[in-house]
């Protein structure tokens, strides 16, 4: 074949391809159209535009608290007189013989019974352990889900189902289904922002990815003083005018590549370049809580102090509790600003040992600034429209954690088939208790609650039919909640 011919023949390959994508292009924004998830606007070149939700819904920003390592529901959200009845005590073999323990020898383990004191609170009576004083105040706003399981008994695993819905790689988070559903009301932020407290994740990075999505809606993580973003201010010798020049040649080439390739990465690049730019202001004002009161900064705990020989070191990093008071703080100034989804992480719950004054100092650094932000967003009209979830990946053993080697049991191990999550505000029914587990807190024996369930119904309060917010990927149409999820009717406001 001559070079000629060889030329037309690759620019006739390259009209057809171009030909495809176009008209699959097309149809695929018309049907996207159709089904609500994408507006009438330029979605192309704004991939955060506001969509409309499949129907009228209450909540449009979602706060998730991730207690990353397994928060014990037995000594927090699920009383349970009986276990401390039979502390010290076996199971029957026939009941542990078949299920699965990341460090638990079954041959010797006996069951832990709680310190914990419970007592009824607010109108509603909703039972929280003492250990949460200041949430236990707010329970007429809670709704508390006790039967919530899982399919994941190792960390990253089960981080992943809670986040993305199913324990793999790959997968978009929660929050990046909500802004690629919804779209973002946040001119000059992010959709999806992070703050970290305590000791990373098990999960890492991959519990705010995008996954298959486009990296738009990934989440960002944030920092909550100095520069909020690294790298986020220019370089010293560049002005503002410099960058704006680059920023349009910048621009000017992606659209062109936009318009041969169709490639949603382009549009999310040119989204991203001109959100940064925005940033550059929006950020710094957004960190800077300097105009905050000094009572809002103390409902907060915003400048608590360490607690002196606490006795605990899992949760401790960074000084956890000023850090973490600050990032809920943080949480209502972003959600006035429009932004989506905000992710807090506070790690690690995982106590396997010193389970008494680790849960003591955890609790601590959550209970006050969790119980200011609800009642910070419902004096300001927010909570109506804020969905809060508070949750760890799964709960805690009745049994006590006897590893080899270690001469005390004084901790729990991992227990995914049934733990508790916290829920506020967003159109979910304040005061109420969903779902019963056995006298043990072993197992649900009334409305159980699958993990696809809960995302089921965190989409549902933000007007979004769970099995209609899918993408094809891999020769599947995937969606959040995986193959299953139903909507919890009963939480429902």
């Amino acid at each position: 074949m001559s070079n000629n011919n060889e030329h037309v023949h690759n620019a006739r390959r390259q009209f057809l391809y171009n030909s495809a994508c176009s008209i699959g292009s097309v149809a695929l924004m018309s049907m996207l159209q159709k089904e609500g998830l994408l507006a009438a606007d330029d979605s192309s070149v704004n991939p955060l535009a506001v969509k409309k939700p499949h129907f009228p819904a209450k909540a449009k920003n979602c706060i998730f608290i991730f207690l990353a390592g397994g928060p014990s529901h037995l000594d927090m959200y699920d009383p349970k007189p009986k276990l401390q009845q039979y502390n010290g005590q076996a199971l029957p073999k026939e009941l542990i013989e078949k299920v699965r323990f990341a460090f638990i020898n079954k041959d010797t383990a006996t069951l832990i019974g709680s310190p914990r004191k419970f007592a009824p609170s607010g109108q509603c009576g909703m039972e929280l352990s003492d250990i949460l004083p200041h949430l236990k105040t707010c329970t007429d706003d809670l709704a508390l889900i006790r039967t919530l399981y899982t399919d994941q008994f190792n960390h990253h695993p089960a981080q992943l189902t809670l986040s993305t819905g199913v324990g793999r790689f790959g997968r978009p988070t929660a929050g990046a289904w909500l802004n690629y559903g919804l779209g973002s009301e946040a001119n000059d932020l992010p959709g999806y922002v992070v703050l970290t407290a305590g000791r990373g994740t098990s999960g890492g990075t991959s519990l705010w990815s995008s996954g298959f999505l486009p990296s738009t809606y990934s989440g960002v993580l944030f920092r909550n003083k100095g520069i909020p973003v690294l790298n986020l201010a220019n370089p010293n010798g560049i002005s503002p005018q410099m960058q704006e020049a680059g920023l349009d040649a910048i621009r000017r080439l992606n659209r062109e590549q936009l318009q041969q390739t169709n490639d949603n990465e382009i549009a999310s690049r040119i989204a991203s370049y001109e959100l940064a730019f925005r940033m550059q202001s929006a950020a710094p004002d957004l960190v800077d809580i300097s105009s905050e009161s000094k009572a809002t900064l103390d409902a907060y705990g915003a400048e608590r102090a360490e607690p002196k020989k606490s006795g605990a070191t899992r949760g401790t990093a960074g000084g956890a509790m000023s850090v973490f008071g600050k990032n809920c703080l943080l949480a209502r100034r972003l959600v006035e600003r429009g932004v989506r989804f905000v992710n807090l992480f506070h790690a690690s719950w995982d106590h396997h040992s010193n389970l008494d004054k680790e849960l003591a100092y955890n609790c601590g650094v959550v209970d006050q600034p969790v119980a200011a932000l609800i009642k910070d967003l419902k004096q300001r009209g927010l909570l109506d429209s804020t969905l809060i979830v508070m949750a760890g990946e799964f709960g805690r053993t009745p049994l006590g954690e006897n590893r080899a080697g270690r001469a005390n049991v004084s901790g729990r191990d991992h227990h995914p088939y049934a733990f508790s999550v916290l829920m506020a505000g967003g159109g979910v029914k304040g005061g109420y208790v969903h779902g019963k587990t056995d006298e043990l807190g072993w197992e649900p024996v009334e409305d159980p609650v699958h993990m696809n369930d809960f995302h089921a119904t965190m989409l549902h309060l933000f007007g979004i039919d769970h099995v209609k917010l899918n993408i094809p990927f891999g020769g599947l149409n995937v969606r959040l909640t995986n193959v299953g999820g139903k909507v919890i009717e009963k939480i429902l406001s």
